[in-house]
């Protein structure tokens, strides 16, 4: 099977690149198109690949600043020309990679993040801590981004096959597109991933961009009203902000290495999750090192976690309001009974998402779909 691959930007290492990765190991040969590629921020696998970029490409000092170029991405995802002589285009999309024109009569199957979480569902979310809400800047805002969101819209008949990441995803889908799609989990790497012999220590855990629909605020003013340590792994925009919130009982680490990211998921006491996303790799990987998750209850982490309570160990705690409060108090429910908790059980949670899986669940479906859905080898998570 020829098979031309498609991702939107390729400028780091974050949960959509490791499920493209897991394609390009296995498809070594096929070409793979994206707005703009900064090489040595992905892994040698994608690097290697034979990769065709847009005109942004082109643009000075792109990587920094790409997403101020939201406006031109359409087009930009429009400009990519996929060979007439491929069998299947599969593209991974959380903004306009699902867009790109497949060939005439070639199938395009879209392993989709979500639909565009700025022009659809999160647009307060990733806008409102401005401070421009209000005024002139704010109406041209909503008009663009409504503009693009129809763009988007309209394009989703370009796809033949949407894949989605979890059941939250598959219902966005359909909100948005209405169309049908079927669950395939993004792979978590649970060779990496495994318990450890360290000790664990006083402290909770982040490990998260920080942008503000990560809702990392709410650990940090939940930690600080219980006296708890906090260590953060991540970086962003709202860094600065975040850094003045949280005083000293908060560690801010930046980016670290994923030997380090692990050596913490193994030492701290529980991993915060204070998000709503649309699946949520970081809470596997911490249940695949044995360790709980404290978790806002929306979203992809409900089909991942399973909550404790009094029948049966869980694999973490759930908090159902998004405030500190709640965040507070689920913290304080995870202190007070650990032995409603299991590590064995985090490990065989995290263990039913493992990389194996996802390929060979994608790999049958990429079949299904080449064969015109007649053969009986496709599979769903």
């Amino acid at each position: 099977m020829k098979l031309a691959l498609v991702h939107d930007w390729l400028t780091g290492m974050r949960g959509g690149e490791k499920c493209l990765e897991v394609l390009c190991r296995r498809f070594p040969d096929a070409e793979l198109f994206t707005l703009l590629h900064q090489p040595g921020r992905t892994s040698p696998a994608i690097d290697r690949m034979r990769i065709t970029t847009s005109f942004l490409q082109r643009v000075p000092a792109i990587a920094r600043h790409y997403r101020y170029w939201l406006p031109v991405m359409p087009r930009a995802a429009e400009s990519l020309r996929i060979p007439d002589d491929v069998d299947l285009v599969l593209s991974f999309s959380h903004a306009v990679a699902k867009s790109v024109p497949a060939p005439p009569g070639v199938p395009h199957v879209c392993y989709c993040f979500t639909p565009m979480r700025y022009a659809w569902q999160l647009r307060g979310e990733y806008f409102d801590g401005d401070g421009k809400r209000r005024g002139p800047w704010s109406l041209a805002r909503d008009a663009l981004l409504d503009r693009i969101r129809d763009w988007d819209r309209a394009t989703s008949d370009r796809v033949t096959h949407f894949v989605a990441i979890s059941q939250t995803i598959a219902g966005r889908i359909r909100d948005c597109y209405g169309r049908d799609s079927t669950v395939i989990h993004p792979p978590v790497d649970t060779d990496f991933y495994t318990p450890g012999q360290e000790r664990r220590g006083d402290y909770y855990l982040c490990v998260s961009a920080l942008v503000p629909y990560k809702k990392i605020d709410l650990a940090v003013r939940a930690c600080r009203q219980l006296g708890r340590r906090l260590v953060v792994i991540g970086a962003g925009p709202e860094g600065r902000k975040l850094a003045r919130l949280g005083g000293a009982g908060v560690e801010w680490l930046g980016w670290r290495s994923n030997q380090e990211i692990r050596e913490h998921l193994r030492r701290c006491r529980a991993l915060i999750f204070p998000g709503q996303e649309d699946f949520g790799i970081v809470p596997l990987e911490a249940q695949a090192c044995g360790t709980p998750v404290v978790a806002y209850g929306r979203g992809g982490v409900t089909e991942t976690v399973v909550p404790a309570d009094n029948q049966r160990p869980g694999t973490g705690v759930f908090f159902n309001e998004p405030t500190p409060a709640a965040l507070a108090d689920a913290i304080r429910r995870l202190e007070e009974h650990p032995t409603r908790f299991s590590g064995r059980a985090a490990r065989r949670q995290a263990l039913r998402f493992n990389a194996e899986r996802y390929e060979s669940e994608m790999l049958a479906y990429l079949e299904w779909v080449a064969d015109g859905g007649k053969t009986r080898t496709r599979r769903a998570a």
